[in-house]
């Protein structure tokens, strides 16, 4: 590999909120979606030459960078759309909260497949909506979306907007045409706009394919508000920018008003450049990285056959965020979650972050060198043992 992903990066004392937030130095986190990767080369030589500047004033997005963002999406994902049905904002997060703003009223309901990103939750109730849930159904190692039920859920007129997750965290699904074809037309049927966190959309992995909601169809297009960002595949979350893609020119005029009340319309330089960086000269970098985090899911999935087999994992067909059914331990996900960080220095996420459909399960974070992965997964197997379970 001309890129290395196995040589460790001390994280502790930047100030990580995922290496730094523990009351000890020996707890080894795999908990917050970020990685534990230096971001490609090209955005850290981009970014050097800025700071040398030395001069970090206010900043006007310049043509190039909507050049680079839709070209990287027509060339990578066979999306091709207008750069003025962009806006550019500061995370996903505080994207989704001013759409919401903008599509509903406080009262109006949101539609979410659960297990989900436990901050579709917060967005939604913070604009004075309530969330309605179509949980998700697991067959064998995966999970599949009900249609009875969005059926059901989204015939309630009540229901104004639903929150896709593309690919899906925490159940690691990349979904298939065939599946966001149904959903689509389910929700344009009962006139419920899709937004679609398609925030992980550059990990996907072999035997799968990304497919931009709005990309399907001209009416897909039409009933639908996109969310993106190179935070999570170039692991620069930090630099805080995402782009919301809306065809339709009246609820764009609407989000963008939102986007301001928020008080969420201004980006910071770094994120500008890093951006345009990744787009423009990163496809490399991402193609070695994605290969190396598939590698290191087949590294715990044999591990697990191994050593856990009574803690079996979800097929992971895209993200790096492996989702773990613990129920065979009998206890709470929030208490396990506390148990092995006080007994195995070992920090996952509880499955109850993601909604009630998490209970007994932790989620795991494998963007890591697999030297760490392995001490992970080692410390879970011997917590395992020492609760009396054999595997």
């Amino acid at each position: 590999m001309k890129y290395d992903f196995d040589t460790p990066v001390l994280r502790r004392g930047t100030d990580s909120y995922k290496w730094d937030s523990a009351d000890r130095d020996d707890v080894l986190p795999m908990w917050v979606a970020d990685m534990d990767f230096r971001t490609a080369p090209a955005i850290v030589e981009a970014l050097r030459r800025r700071v040398e500047h030395g001069i970090f004033g206010y900043t006007r997005v310049p043509e190039s960078y909507y050049e680079a963002v839709t070209g990287w999406f027509a060339r990578r994902h066979g999306w091709t759309f207008d750069r003025r049905w962009m806006i550019y904002t500061s995370g996903v997060v505080p994207a989704l909260s001013a759409i919401i703003k903008a599509a509903t009223r406080p009262g109006d309901k949101v539609l979410v497949q659960t297990p989900v990103y436990n901050c579709f939750f917060s967005s939604i109730r913070n604009n004075g909506c309530e969330t309605v849930t179509s949980p998700l159904r697991p067959v064998g190692d995966t999970y599949e979306m009900d249609f009875g039920d969005l059926e059901r859920r989204t015939a309630d007129p009540q229901v104004k907007v639903m929150l896709l997750c593309n690919p899906h965290n925490p159940v690691g699904r990349v979904w298939r045409r065939d599946e966001l074809q149904r959903l689509g037309e389910i929700c344009i049927r009962h006139g419920v706009l899709v937004v679609a966190d398609e925030i992980h959309c550059e990990l996907v992995y072999e035997g799968h394919r990304y497919t931009p909601f709005a990309s399907m169809s001209e009416e897909f297009l039409r009933h639908s508000v996109t969310c993106v960002s190179p935070s999570k595949g170039f692991n620069i979350a930090g630099l805080q920018i995402a782009n919301i893609v809306c065809a339709d020119d009246r609820l764009r005029a609407r989000i963008d008003r939102a986007i301001n009340d928020n008080e969420v319309c201004d980006v910071n330089p770094f994120g500008v450049i890093a951006t345009r960086a990744a787009y423009n000269e990163g496809g490399e970098w991402l193609d070695e990285l994605v290969g190396y985090l598939h590698a290191n899911y087949r590294h715990m999935r044999a591990f697990c056959r191994e050593q856990l087999s009574d803690f079996p994992i979800a097929e992971l067909e895209g993200t790096y965020l492996v989702w773990m059914d613990c129920r065979v331990l009998g206890l709470a996900s929030e208490e396990l979650e506390r148990r092995l960080v006080d007994e195995a220095g070992l920090w996952l996420n509880a499955g109850t972050m993601y909604g009630a459909e998490g209970e007994g399960f932790m989620r795991w974070n494998i963007a890591c060198p697999r030297t760490r992965l392995d001490e992970g997964l080692k410390r879970f197997a011997a917590f395992v043992r020492s609760t009396g379970r054999r595997r």
